[in-house]
């Protein structure tokens, strides 16, 4: 324990104050806890934070992620907020379904782990990162209600892989749809490990979630099966949503986790799988060198010599971390 306060904690409060981006050009993180809140109320409100904006109206809620100048990336804020919306959606009889977009240019920039990278024991910091991860995206699955992502531009990371989770994405013309886990030396999560091959053939979900990287376009994803449909340049992609939205209302209201459809207990188990190699690979010696090398390449001297640290000291602090893979259901 001594070994690891004296090398990694004060590695990791550099990493840490850099503000370094792992999925975005801004700065990504991890979810917080689901709340159980139920508000009822039928007009537009705000979280105490703006993290969020949502309104209610003929029973479709709209939330709206409100953080542009930060490309609208899942900090830890925004992760409550959005955890409450949820929650609300789930527990208030007067809502039917829900539209989910960005404010801003961006639809959502990806997660930001400096938000939950904490300084702490290996053992809990890991325990934390996979209990938070897979309480994200079970939110998506979950949700008893047809909800639609409005996707009013560029979308990256986990925020792709939960739209996915949703009945159906809307994408403005702007839209690009990017899942770097690859380069990142990730594995994928969101459950797109199965889920992409079930949308769009496992030739394209390779092309995405590995080696070649392919960001398609807002065109090219209606064409694989992700995007429901593209409203044109000068549309407004919140009301095509909430027209769809309220047309799955009438058809019944009934959850299809998908375009495809998944089964929610086989979706859970994949994401709780997903989740654990995901928390293993930021403790792993690839992870810590990709790392090294993209801040390198981008003049970040200081936190990539913080993960240079890491690595070295990788064969101590990692003796404290649980075995690789424990926990996961195969």
């Amino acid at each position: 324990m001594s070994l690891f306060h004296a090398h990694l904690k004060p590695t990791l409060r550099l990493i840490l104050s850099s503000g370094h981006g792992l999925s975005a050009p801004s700065r990504p993180g991890i979810a917080s806890t689901f709340s159980a809140t139920s508000i009822r109320s039928l007009s537009s409100s705000r979280q105490p934070s703006d993290h969020t904006i949502t309104s209610l109206e003929d029973g479709i809620l709209t939330i709206t992620m409100n953080r542009p100048d930060q490309l609208n990336a899942w900090t830890e804020p925004m992760m409550k907020s959005l955890e409450s919306d949820f929650s609300r959606a789930a527990t208030d009889d007067g809502i039917g379904a829900v539209v989910l977009t960005g404010a801003g240019k961006y639809y959502c920039a990806g997660v930001n782990l400096a938000g939950i990278m904490k300084p702490m024991h290996p053992a809990a910091l890991h325990k934390l990162l996979v209990a938070t991860n897979q309480r994200l995206f079970d939110q998506f699955i979950q949700l008893p209600v047809p909800i639609i992502a409005a996707v009013n531009g560029p979308a990256i990371g986990a925020s792709v892989t939960s739209a996915s989770l949703c009945d159906a994405i809307v994408a403005d013309s702007s839209a690009t749809f990017s899942t770097p886990f690859h380069r990142l030396g990730i594995p994928a999560e969101g459950c797109s490990s199965v889920h992409f091959a079930m949308i769009m053939g496992e030739e394209n979900a390779e092309r995405m979630i590995g080696s070649e990287g392919w960001v398609p376009n807002a065109d090219e994803a209606e064409g694989i099966g992700i995007v429901h449909s593209v409203v044109p340049e000068g549309g407004d992609v919140v009301a095509a949503a909430q027209a769809l939205a309220a047309e799955r209302m009438e058809a019944g209201g009934g959850r299809k986790v998908g375009p495809t459809g998944g089964d929610v207990k086989e979706f859970m188990r994949v994401n709780a799988d997903e989740t654990i190699d995901l928390a293993d690979a930021f403790f792993s010696s690839e992870f810590l060198e990709g790392q090294r090398a993209f801040l390198s390449s981008r003049g970040k001297t200081a936190p990539a010599m913080a993960f240079s640290a890491l690595k070295a000291t990788r064969p101590v602090w990692s003796m404290l971390l649980p075995p690789k893979g424990h926990g996961k259901s195969t």
